[in-house]
Protein backbone atom coordinates (compact mmCIF):
# COMPACT_ATOMS: atom_id res chain seq x y z
CA UNK A 1 0.00 0.00 0.00
CA UNK A 2 1.22 3.73 -0.88
CA UNK A 3 0.31 6.17 1.66
CA UNK A 4 0.51 9.92 1.35
CA UNK A 5 -1.10 12.70 2.19
CA UNK A 6 -2.26 16.47 0.36
CA UNK A 7 0.23 19.28 2.29
CA UNK A 8 -1.56 22.30 2.39
CA UNK A 9 -0.68 25.63 3.70
CA UNK A 10 -2.50 28.92 2.93
CA UNK A 11 -4.38 27.77 0.16
CA UNK A 12 -1.19 26.01 -1.52
CA UNK A 13 -0.12 22.60 -1.93
CA UNK A 14 3.11 21.03 -1.16
CA UNK A 15 4.90 19.21 -4.06
CA UNK A 16 8.05 17.66 -4.55
CA UNK A 17 10.86 16.82 -7.75
CA UNK A 18 11.59 13.10 -7.46
CA UNK A 19 15.37 12.28 -7.37
CA UNK A 20 14.59 8.81 -7.69
CA UNK A 21 13.09 6.40 -10.13
CA UNK A 22 10.79 5.77 -11.76
CA UNK A 23 9.85 8.97 -13.50
CA UNK A 24 12.86 10.94 -11.30
CA UNK A 25 12.48 14.56 -12.26
CA UNK A 26 8.88 14.77 -12.06
CA UNK A 27 6.76 16.16 -9.62
CA UNK A 28 4.55 14.33 -6.76
CA UNK A 29 2.48 14.92 -3.56
CA UNK A 30 4.65 12.97 -0.72
CA UNK A 31 3.75 9.40 -0.47
CA UNK A 32 5.43 6.42 -0.63
CA UNK A 33 4.87 2.63 0.78
CA UNK A 34 3.87 1.72 4.32
CA UNK A 35 5.66 -0.19 6.58
CA UNK A 36 5.66 -3.07 8.37
CA UNK A 37 4.18 -2.05 11.52
CA UNK A 38 3.33 1.55 10.83
CA UNK A 39 -0.50 3.51 10.73
CA UNK A 40 -1.61 4.78 7.10
CA UNK A 41 -1.63 8.15 9.06
CA UNK A 42 2.13 7.43 10.43
CA UNK A 43 3.29 6.35 7.26
CA UNK A 44 1.70 9.44 5.02
CA UNK A 45 3.59 11.64 7.93
CA UNK A 46 6.49 10.01 7.51
CA UNK A 47 6.64 10.06 4.13
CA UNK A 48 5.79 13.44 3.45
CA UNK A 49 9.05 14.08 6.08
CA UNK A 50 11.07 12.33 4.34
CA UNK A 51 10.40 13.49 0.68
CA UNK A 52 10.07 17.11 2.02
CA UNK A 53 11.44 17.73 5.20
CA UNK A 54 8.08 19.28 6.47
CA UNK A 55 6.20 18.36 9.45
CA UNK A 56 2.44 17.38 8.65
CA UNK A 57 -0.93 17.41 10.57
CA UNK A 58 -3.61 14.68 9.16
CA UNK A 59 -6.46 16.41 8.67
CA UNK A 60 -8.84 13.50 7.05
CA UNK A 61 -8.65 10.50 4.74
CA UNK A 62 -9.21 12.28 1.22
CA UNK A 63 -9.11 9.05 -1.26
CA UNK A 64 -8.14 5.86 -1.80
CA UNK A 65 -7.20 4.81 -5.23
CA UNK A 66 -7.10 0.40 -6.48
CA UNK A 67 -5.02 0.68 -9.15
CA UNK A 68 -5.08 -2.89 -10.40
CA UNK A 69 -3.06 -2.74 -13.26
CA UNK A 70 -0.28 -3.06 -11.19
CA UNK A 71 -1.58 -4.58 -7.83
CA UNK A 72 -1.25 -1.28 -6.14
CA UNK A 73 -3.43 0.99 -3.27
CA UNK A 74 -2.61 4.87 -3.15
CA UNK A 75 -4.42 6.07 0.18
CA UNK A 76 -4.19 9.85 0.32
CA UNK A 77 -4.74 12.07 3.23
CA UNK A 78 -5.16 16.08 3.29
CA UNK A 79 -2.68 17.26 5.50
CA UNK A 80 -2.35 21.00 7.21
CA UNK A 81 1.76 21.63 7.07
CA UNK A 82 2.82 22.89 10.96
CA UNK A 83 5.34 25.31 9.59
CA UNK A 84 6.64 26.67 6.24
CA UNK A 85 10.06 24.95 7.08
CA UNK A 86 10.58 22.40 4.19
CA UNK A 87 13.18 21.76 1.37
CA UNK A 88 14.61 19.03 -0.74
CA UNK A 89 15.73 15.66 0.58
CA UNK A 90 17.88 12.73 -0.80
CA UNK A 91 14.40 11.83 -2.39
CA UNK A 92 13.59 15.14 -4.01
CA UNK A 93 15.57 17.64 -5.93
CA UNK A 94 13.24 20.63 -5.29
CA UNK A 95 10.00 21.04 -2.38
CA UNK A 96 7.34 24.23 -3.49
CA UNK A 97 3.96 25.41 -2.52
CA UNK A 98 1.77 25.82 -5.43
CA UNK A 99 -1.33 27.79 -6.01
CA UNK A 100 -3.63 25.62 -8.48
CA UNK A 101 -2.65 27.77 -11.41
CA UNK A 102 1.22 27.40 -11.17
CA UNK A 103 0.68 23.44 -11.23
CA UNK A 104 2.75 21.57 -13.58
CA UNK A 105 0.53 19.79 -14.54
CA UNK A 106 2.38 18.33 -18.04
CA UNK A 107 5.30 16.92 -15.38
CA UNK A 108 3.24 14.96 -12.79
CA UNK A 109 5.04 11.64 -11.91
CA UNK A 110 1.64 9.83 -12.12
CA UNK A 111 -1.86 9.70 -13.09
CA UNK A 112 -2.58 8.56 -9.89
CA UNK A 113 -1.24 11.80 -8.49
CA UNK A 114 -2.67 14.21 -11.07
CA UNK A 115 -6.27 12.44 -10.06
CA UNK A 116 -5.87 13.02 -6.58
CA UNK A 117 -5.15 17.13 -7.67
CA UNK A 118 -7.51 17.59 -9.96
CA UNK A 119 -10.21 16.15 -7.52
CA UNK A 120 -8.83 18.05 -4.75
CA UNK A 121 -9.16 21.55 -6.75
CA UNK A 122 -12.64 20.79 -7.40
CA UNK A 123 -13.81 19.86 -4.05
CA UNK A 124 -12.27 22.74 -2.95
CA UNK A 125 -14.07 24.93 -4.85
CA UNK A 126 -17.09 23.20 -3.00
CA UNK A 127 -15.82 23.97 0.19
CA UNK A 128 -16.31 19.55 0.72
CA UNK A 129 -13.88 16.86 0.68
CA UNK A 130 -15.59 14.04 0.52
CA UNK A 131 -13.70 10.62 1.15
CA UNK A 132 -14.22 8.77 -1.79
CA UNK A 133 -12.98 5.50 -3.79
CA UNK A 134 -11.62 5.30 -7.05
CA UNK A 135 -10.61 2.21 -9.46
CA UNK A 136 -7.42 3.03 -11.88
CA UNK A 137 -7.58 1.07 -14.60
Amino acid sequence: MVVGCIPELNGQVLLCKRNIEPRKGKWTLPAGYLENGESVQDGAIRETQEETMAHVKIIEPYRLFNIVFVDQIYFMFRAHLRSDKFGPTNESTEVRLFDEKDIPWEDIAFEVIKQTLEHYFKDRKKGMFPFKIFDLR
